[in-house]
């Protein structure tokens, strides 16, 4: 868990089986990916902090096969922050699915939802901010709509969905003035839109956005009442209808991913937190509350997790420790979420309840009850508009106004009942609420909520092994190269990481059960393989002496070892790694020489059918051992070279030769894929190496240019090779049969045709010609003698050679059949030569989705589409009137504060005071550094040898021989150049610079 911050009918159905396997891993890998921008564009937003803030929590489940593939997904969504859909703060932006549509959509699809500039809308106008630095909402709109189609979403939802997002803009452009104290619409024109995109009755909209349906008990009767609201109460319904229309999409966007992710058995899986971290704002409301209270609880487990669990086990196990003391934030928590005593949720939850329908007055009587319940913690301070908390991270102020009306959270059932008279059945889907006003439970409260899901996170994420991101801030100026110390320096006392290395650094990297300790590394020594039958502590002592591990690496505790440094684990990982190398090796040995032993018999069978039937065998070659290399060319360079280094050697051997008086010399016979050679000696008969004798290539034959191969029926070893149009060559072999083989298969591989073999006991054969009256052909005989003897008798006579030998084996013979076994049977040594690696098969390559369609021709069809599902030919005017203008100069005024103090590092308060006091104690122990004794002189820096220059700007290297430096980087001139480019050294490199970017110092 991550914190980041031949083809037969069951081959064809496996087949299939492995290819939808395949698809579904690329659908999932897709939808995960999809997911991310499409969720960024519903739920993340620029701040004053970061440009693309994510303004919800995921908790993201990738699940995965037992083969390692993702096949499944889930995505749990908690604390989107709603109220940024009807108010933002200066200098930021609403959700970035509002601008991608102003932008992005185009005119068929603007004039079909009644789109235009983001400041013609009150919910995008209020902090006079459209745009972000290094943000494309066309394109991302785009991103945004392809992404919809690659989870799942049909067209008819997508149109919905942005009808939707669309009638929430018009929604805010509803303005209300008073009339005799009560709230009357300002321009009836602006509810047109809203009425046509959420398919609802104008009247009834009008109806419940200025009254509301109220249940008077009197009596013990209960009769119904409706309500006219004030102007403040009309703004709270319409915003409160906004913010769940919004929530309702966003959930239904978060399902649609899950559903394309969803696998029915989880088996293995990574769970990946992403959530906001700990915020403060110019003005930090119930939003900021909430987001600060998880961070607690998450800051909570990595205290139990990293700081206080260790160190715990340690004192259990009876291992030598120093504790070291840190600050534990759970008196925090306790503050926050606490039943008994109670802490400020439950304060807040009680002062809801007895709300009813009357707000004015709430939020201080809020301030009043917190006062009074938890007004002596420590971490607590209250003021007259709101309260303090001093949380882990620092203090943060909370203003008060509107904490316990966000808290209801309360959907009135007007609202629910409008929504679900909608035409619309994707709307009407998005609020199943069975409307019961018989009802009597109390509704839940928005920190109820958020408290059950902190506490279901909290128990799945202490189930699982966490690995910690920690992004620390460098600055708040969004800008590189810009580190603010004090900064960094609170939030790394903040996160609590310098204890956390303490303990890492004074701790055991590693811990394990004696048992599977023993188990994984028992194959280590031969008394402890296969099994240690001992006490389990005598056997991992007797391991680390083997394996001459030093005792201050490593201790016994009551029920595990612990081993400090992770390099002394990667020394026994390192040996563990070793002995099953060495097993696998044998393991391969024996499965090498069971498939070689199977080659053989099948190449001697293949040798044997081009004899059979045809040629007499001898008694000792009929089940000889094919070697192939008989010269041992890897010994013989020299050779090597002659024959090509690339090439593959099939078959070398030394033979005799027959010139054309039937003189006999020695050649080495070298068989290709490509060609045959013989190679003989000479003497070299001039020059400083005289004398000496080398190899030289007497015969290069190509493959494709040899005609024939013809034999006796005998049992002799002489085979006459017959060229086209040219001599042939009579050689003599005892590895005849090999080598016919091999030279058969290669030529086929080569031509495509089969070597063309004849058998006959008188061959006749053309002669190399010599001179003047020289070439010619010349004749072999062969007879059988009376004796038998398997040594040929050659008899020259003139232009023939007489060839008699004794009776061979049958020509029927064949070689004797043996069971090839996998064992550890000898075999012959033999000699192979290597050829190139084979290429990797090519990996796999992506699904290919088909290009979406055009943007245009899409939401050119999506708004004809549109207007035909709502029976209205023609979308309404955009409104433009006086009013709108007031409402937009009313909304500025809202956010002339621009003080920036809370972007400054923030106070540490009392967690910081208890910080440091833990600190001060737990270095009390520790002697003064030098025993007290002043520090000598520093040394002097050294006079650099070469003359230095200073960077007054920044330069980015053009080509590999330049120099890439920041201003202020100090380089050392090697050479001036008085065209404007120097010779420097820089961090070791020695290259070019711009003299004109840089001052001599």
């Amino acid at each position: 868990m991550v914190l980041l911050q031949k083809i037969s009918e069951a081959a064809i159905v496996e087949n299939l089986k492995k290819r939808l396997m395949e698809d579904t891993i690329y659908k999932v890998k897709d939808v995960i990916l999809e997911s991310n921008p499409l969720l960024e564009a519903f739920g993340n937003a620029k701040t004053v902090r970061n440009n693309n803030s994510s303004r919800f929590g995921k908790y993201v489940e990738i699940q995965f096969s037992r083969g390692g593939e993702p096949d499944g997904g889930k995505i749990s969504n908690f604390l989107l922050e709603k109220s940024r859909v009807v108010s933002q703060n200066a200098n930021e932006r609403n959700f970035h699915v509002f601008y991608q549509m102003c932008f992005g959509a185009d005119q068929n699809l603007k004039d079909s939802l009644g789109l235009t500039e983001p400041n013609y809308y009150m919910y995008l106008n209020q902090s006079d901010t459209y745009t972000v630095d290094g943000t494309d909402d066309v394109k991302e709109f785009h991103d945004t709509m392809h992404a919809m189609q690659v989870v799942g979403i049909q067209d008819d939802n997508r149109e919905d969905i942005l009808s939707l997002i669309a009638a929430i803009l018009h929604l805010g452009n509803i303005s209300f003035v008073e009339d005799g104290n009560y709230a009357k619409i300002n321009d009836d024109n602006f509810l047109e839109y809203p009425k046509y995109l959420l398919q609802i009755d104008v009247n009834f909209l009008k109806k419940k956005l200025t009254s509301r349906t109220m249940d008077s008990k009197w009596g013990g009767k209960t009769e119904t009442i409706e309500v006219t609201l004030n102007v403040e109460q009309a703004e709270f319904t319409r915003d409160a209808l906004s913010k769940a229309l919004y929530t309702r999409i966003f959930d239904f966007l978060v399902e649609s991913v899950n559903r394309a992710m969803r696998k029915d058995l989880e088996e293995i899986n990574i769970g990946i937190l992403d959530i906001y971290g700990f915020e403060i704002f110019q003005k930090n409301g119930f939003e900021q509350f909430c987001i600060n209270y998880v961070n607690e609880k998450l800051q909570q487990i990595f205290i139990e997790l990293t700081l206080k669990a260790e160190q715990e086990e340690y004192v259990q196990e009876g291992i030598k420790w120093t504790p070291i003391e840190y600050f534990n934030n759970k008196i925090v928590c306790d503050l926050i979420e606490s039943k008994s005593p109670v802490g400020i949720m439950c304060i807040l939850d009680d002062v809801c309840a007895t709300m009813h329908a009357v707000s004015e007055g709430a939020d201080m009587t809020l301030l009043q009850k917190l006062g009074a319940g938890v007004g002596s913690h420590q971490h607590y301070q209250g003021s007259s508009i709101g309260f303090c908390v001093h949380h882990y991270a620092g203090k943060v102020n909370y203003d008060a106004e509107g904490f316990c009306e966000r808290n209801r959270d309360v959907l009135f059932t007007d609202l629910i009942e409008l929504m679900q008279s909608s035409e619309n059945d994707f709307l009407v889907r998005l609020f199943p609420e069975s409307v019961n006003k018989q009802s009597k439970g109390r509704p839940s409260t928005a920190s109820s909520k958020i408290k059950t899901q902190a506490n279901k996170l909290v128990g799945t994420l202490m189930k699982c092994t966490p690995h910690y991101i920690r992004c620390i801030k460098p600055n708040e100026t969004k800008k590189p190269r810009d580190f603010e110390d004090q900064r960094v320096k609170h939030q790394v006392e903040y996160l609590g990481l310098k204890e956390n290395i303490r303990v890492r650094r004074a701790g055991f990297a590693f811990r394990r059960e004696f048992e599977k300790f023993l188990r994984r590394y028992a194959i280590l020594t031969p008394e402890t393989w296969p099994q240690w039958r001992g006490d389990p502590k005598q056997g991992i002592r007797h391991l680390m002496d083997y394996v001459h591990m030093d005792n201050d690496q490593w201790q016994l505790g009551k029920t595990k070892v612990f081993v400090k440094n992770p390099e002394s684990l990667f020394l026994l990982e390192e040996m563990r790694e070793r002995k099953f190398d060495a097993f696998a090796r044998v393991i391969q040995k024996a499965y090498r020489k069971y498939h070689a032993r199977k080659m053989y018999y099948k190449l001697r069978e293949e040798a044997s059918d081009i004899l059979l039937n045809k040629k007499e065998r001898r008694r000792h070659s009929l089940n000889r051992n094919f070697v192939g290399d008989y010269l041992g060319l890897e010994d013989h360079p020299a050779i090597r070279a002659l024959v090509g280094k690339r090439e593959r050697i099939e078959f070398a051997d030394t033979v005799l030769k027959f010139d054309r008086r039937f003189k006999i010399a020695k050649r080495d016979l070298v068989l290709t894929g490509k060609k045959m050679i013989l190679i003989g000696r000479e003497v070299i008969k001039k020059g400083p190496d005289k004398g000496k004798v080398v190899e030289v290539v007497k015969r290069d034959i190509p493959l494709e240019e040899i005609k024939q191969v013809a034999l006796s029926t005998l049992q002799d070893d002489l085979f006459i090779i017959h060229i086209n149009n040219d001599y042939s060559s009579l050689l003599e072999s005892v590895f005849k049969t090999e080598f016919l083989m091999t030279l058969s298969k290669k030529y086929k591989e080569k031509t495509s045709r089969e070597l063309s073999i004849i058998f006959n006991d008188t061959l006749e054969f053309p002669v190399k010609k010599e001179g003047w009256g020289g070439g010619g052909t010349r004749t072999l005989k062969f007879q059988r003698l009376g004796q038998p003897t398997d040594v040929a008798v050659l008899k020259p006579s003139g232009k023939t050679l007489i060839v008699s030998i004794g009776p061979g084996l049958p020509k029927d013979s064949r070689p004797g059949k043996k069971t090839v076994q996998m064992g550890n049977g000898s075999m012959q040594h033999r000699r192979s030569m290597r050829g190139p690696p084979s290429r990797p098969a090519p990996t796999r390559p992506p699904p290919n989705f088909a290009p979406p369609d055009v943007p245009g021709q899409d939401q050119q069809k999506s708004s004809m589409k549109r207007r035909s599902r709502r029976g209205s030919d023609r979308a309404p005017a955009l409104p433009t009137t006086n009013a709108l203008q007031n409402l937009k100069k009313v909304n500025k005024g809202k956010n002339i504060n621009n003080n920036n103090d809370f972007m400054e590092t923030p106070d540490a308060g009392y967690s910081g005071v208890q910080r440091n006091l833990q600190r001060k104690r737990s270095s009390t122990n520790r002697p003064p550094p030098g025993a007290g004794r002043p520090k000598p002189p520093a040394n002097p820096k050294p006079k650099p040898s070469l003359p230095q220059c200073r960077c007054l700007y920044a330069y980015d290297a053009q080509d590999t021989d330049e120099l890439s430096f920041n201003e202020g980087d100090t380089i050392d001139i090697v050479k001036e150049d008085p065209a404007g480019w120097w010779t420097g050294k820089l961090r070791g490199k020695q290259g070019l610079f711009p003299a004109n970017y840089v001052e001599k110092i």
